[in-house]
């Protein structure tokens, strides 16, 4: 082992596992590994899996991390105790946000309440006007008494958002110095630098929900950072951001809103990565997880984002992956509701007590529990044989749960639970396609997560997708996702103004000023500035619209009326798609601009595979399949064995250590020079692997 560190190590933390990945850069070499995600004691688990590839924290030359501790603190609502400062007459924009009934024939509706409670949101005198002009100065008197009185009720963070800041922020940045100046260590959040966008509502909901979560992952960040430290690490730690980029640990520790999506964006990213080798154009990426089933899509090769999304029914504004979760996973408790009726999800057994077959205390089933029952989990080689699986105590706990209650048998009740997880699944897809305009037939399905491979086929069908991409290490793919992950730094701001030849060098102003703050921060990381890639945006609309649609700009900085009309085409061509309809000589306004910085990092090659020999005698298990109407006598392959040219037909069991494919009846299975189990419907005339 040479002086000089040069491995390179990926952690994804999920909420049932921590997946690892290691690269050597050198040999090409992967290696993967796993951990129980344990809430409690997440940087003990971190090192403790890095540890197993037997590999000195000392010997790694860059270490990059997804983290979901922000989201959960979210979604379990346990955060800091939050005090906002806003402007004089606008306390009450959380509680009035949109002044809409979401669910508008549901009359019983209630919007979640504001983390932040009314007598907890204060107000100082001071306003500036749309374009940012000083109408009334900020009182620095009156901001101390309201700071003091929010502390004097046990404050833990402070929220601030003033009217306009996005258009001129000099008083958030007065008010920030000030508070900064007599508490110097008092959490502060300050709107326009954690979205420099419009929209009083969700700028205050984006800021707020930053600090409520800010000083839990700032201690996580920084308790982590000291544990590598102490393990003999001393480079920087790049966190997985919520655009699929990453940024550094102390910038991630400070917005910690830019993290949200952490864990399925290390995914997609590697999605992006692999169609790009394979020639791809159309993916639907979906991640199946011990708690959620994530769905992104890659259109013409480019991953679709978005730039808001909502969290526990909380408006976050911030460039993100356009990824939707729903509470699908292997650990997803099935339950019955007042009907009864099956239901499962979203509520998840997590990693502790896990399901009733780990043996962790679990009691409620979940579908990994339904899996089991049906055979297709092997008990004895579950995560290569380091976990024991009791299946009498699950089929236990599905008939005590949902088989007699309802007055089926157990087998009845296993597949019903499997079946609801797959049409719960199948509608997350037709939510990113069908109800865009998309049609899933003619994408490929990219699954991957520790339960990717065991849906891949029934979903599929539902949805009559063609092909199946399985990637080497499904388990582990969205922590492989992060070695291709590069740094990106997004500057955005709002500008409402007319998209016109008039207008145009007042935008390439505000752009340019975009351009060197993100350049400039991506340099910060170490790249010359040669080795910046930057990405220019518009979101356009129709004069008189409400809202509008992000387009990408190409050399923004050239011939302006060559701007004005490829743009104009951009945004009437997706309009049209998105509403079937665009008006080409229609005035167009701009609401906002963005600037996106790149430093790229040098990916992990993908080799091609030699063929393998082929296997011998194959063990062959009993699996239940509704389209066999029954259990069917499957041979059981080793994925290792699926090199290039090495094909089986379904029904079948494909297993791996850290996960398992199941091929259904009607499908068959090959290997390709990528390392991929590609997965097809069986050719009329092809015959079955096994009677």
């Amino acid at each position: 082992m040479g002086s000089e560190p040069n491995f390179r190590v990926a952690v994804d933390v999920g909420g049932t596992f921590i997946d690892f990945v290691l690269l050597d850069p050198l040999s090409g070499e992967i290696r993967i590994e796993k951990e129980a995600s344990l809430p409690d004691r997440l940087a003990a688990q971190l090192v403790k899996g890095i540890g197993r590839f037997s590999v000195g924290l000392d010997q790694v030359a860059q270490l990059f991390h997804g983290t979901t501790v922000g989201v959960n603190a979210l979604v379990q609502e346990k955060g800091a105790k939050v005090g906002l400062i806003t402007t004089k007459g606008f306390r009450d924009v959380l509680e009035i946000g949109r002044g809409r009934r979401k669910e508008i024939y549901n009359w019983v509706f209630r919007a979640p309440k504001p983390l932040v409670e009314r007598s907890m949101r204060r107000e100082v005198a001071e306003r500036l006007a749309f374009d940012g002009t000083v109408l009334h100065p900020l009182d620095l008197a009156e901001l101390d008494r309201e700071v003091d009185l929010l502390l004097g009720k046990d404050t833990e963070a402070i929220a601030i958002t003033f009217l306009h800041s996005y258009a001129n922020p000099v008083h958030e940045i007065a008010a920030r110095d000030r508070i900064a100046a007599r508490y110097p260590t008092l959490p502060v959040t300050v709107s326009h630098e954690v979205t420099g966008e419009w929209r009083e509502y969700e700028r205050s909901s984006t800021t707020v929900l930053n600090a409520f979560i800010q000083p839990m992952v700032k201690a996580y960040l920084d308790g982590l950072g000291a544990r590598v430290r102490a393990e003999g690490y001393h480079r920087p730690l790049a966190i997985m951001q919520s655009s699929g980029g990453v940024c550094s640990a102390e910038i991630a520790a400070e917005k910690p809103i830019r993290t949200l999506m952490s864990g399925p964006a290390g995914g997609v990213i590697g999605s992006k990565f692999l169609c790009d080798r394979m020639g791809l154009k159309h993916a639907i990426c979906t991640d199946v997880g011990g708690t959620t089933y994530d769905v992104a899509l890659i259109e013409q090769g480019a991953i679709l984002e978005r730039s808001s999304t909502e969290i526990n029914e909380r408006p976050v504004l911030g460039s993100l992956i356009d990824i939707i979760s729903i509470g699908a996973g292997g650990g997803s408790i099935a339950w019955l509701d007042h009907r009864p009726g099956l239901c499962v999800g979203p509520q998840s057994a997590g990693a502790m007590p896990g399901p009733v077959c780990f043996g962790k205390g679990g009691v409620k089933p979940t579908v990994t529990d339904a899996h089991v029952v049906l055979g297709r989990l092997d008990p004895d080689y579950f995560l290569g044989g380091r976990m024991a699986i009791d299946v009498d105590a699950a089929a236990r706990a599905i008939e005590d749960s949902i088989a007699a209650p309802l007055g089926i048998d157990l087998i009845a009740a296993a597949e019903g639970i499997l079946a609801i997880a797959e049409t719960n699944m199948a509608n997350a897809i037709r939510g990113k396609t069908v109800a865009r305009g998309l049609d899933p037939r003619e994408f490929v399905m990219l699954a991957y997560g520790g339960g990717g491979g065991m849906f891949a086929c029934a979903v599929a069908a539902e949805l009559e997708i063609p092909t199946i991409i399985v990637p080497p290490a499904p388990a582990n793919f969205s922590a492989w996702g992060l070695l291709t992950a590069d740094y990106i730094e997004d500057e955005v701001r709002t500008k409402v103004t007319a998209f016109d030849q008039n207008h145009l060098e007042g935008h390439l102003a505000t752009l340019a000023s975009l351009e060197t703050t993100a350049r400039r921060a991506i340099e910060g990381y170490g790249f010359a500035a040669a080795e910046v890639e930057l990405l220019y945006r518009f979101d356009l609309r129709f004069r008189g619209q409400e809202y509008a649609i992000t387009v990408a700009v190409d050399q923004p900085f050239g011939e302006k009326e060559a701007v004005l009309s490829s743009t104009r085409r951009r945004f009437v061509a997706a309009h049209q798609q998105l509403y079937g309809h665009g008006d080409v000589d229609a005035d167009l306004e701009i609401v906002s601009l963005r600037c996106r910085a790149i430093g790229h990092v040098a990916p992990p090659e993908i080799r091609a595979i030699p063929e393998a020999a082929r296997q011998g005698a194959k063990p062959r298990r009993d699996v239940h399949f509704r389209e066999a109407g029954g259990f069917v006598s499957c041979p059981v392959m080793q994925r290792a064995s699926f090199a290039p040219g090495y094909q089986v037909l379904g029904p079948a069991i494909i297993d791996e250590w850290s996960t398992t494919t199941v091929v259904h009846p009607g499908w068959q299975a090959s290997g390709d020079s990528f390392g991929n189990l590609v997965l097809e419907p069986i050719a009329q005339g092809d015959k079955p692997s096994c009677p």
